[in-house]
């Protein structure tokens, strides 16, 4: 894993198109807002998944509080076939002062907490 960015350097990579961002919460929670742009890879499938990475050059994670997308991180990072940059949005979705995106109407803003849905626990890491 090659660290962690804050809300202006994930906007940064969103207006450049310079990174995949991946949001590792439940495809419910992601359905009912997210990021922009952002994919839904759920926490449990990425091990299964990992490979559709390789390629990227830079990956950002994406959870409700910044904690399982350290884990979420450190798995791609772990991957051999992945040479890219991996980082966690360090403050979480709950930390994304802008818009969010929903899956059934497009981009409308939505209130980040409500669209959370997840707890950020921290899944147990699968390596």
């Amino acid at each position: 894993m090659d660290g962690e960015i804050d809300a202006d350097e994930l906007r940064s990579k969103l207006d450049e198109e310079a990174a995949r961002v991946v949001d590792i919460r439940s495809p419910g929670a992601f359905e009912r807002g997210h990021i922009p742009g952002s994919e839904n890879v759920p926490f449990p499938s990425l091990v299964d998944e990992v490979e559709r990475f390789e390629g990227d050059d830079e990956v950002v994670t994406v959870c409700p509080k910044g904690k399982s997308s350290v884990q979420a991180a450190r798995l791609i990072a772990s991957y051999e076939g992945f040479e890219g940059d991996v980082v966690s949005f360090e403050p979480g979705l709950n930390g994304w002062d802008g818009a969010l995106e929903r899956a059934e109407d497009g981009e409308t803003p939505v209130d980040t907490a409500a669209a959370d849905g997840d707890t950020d626990e921290g899944p147990a890491a699968p390596f």
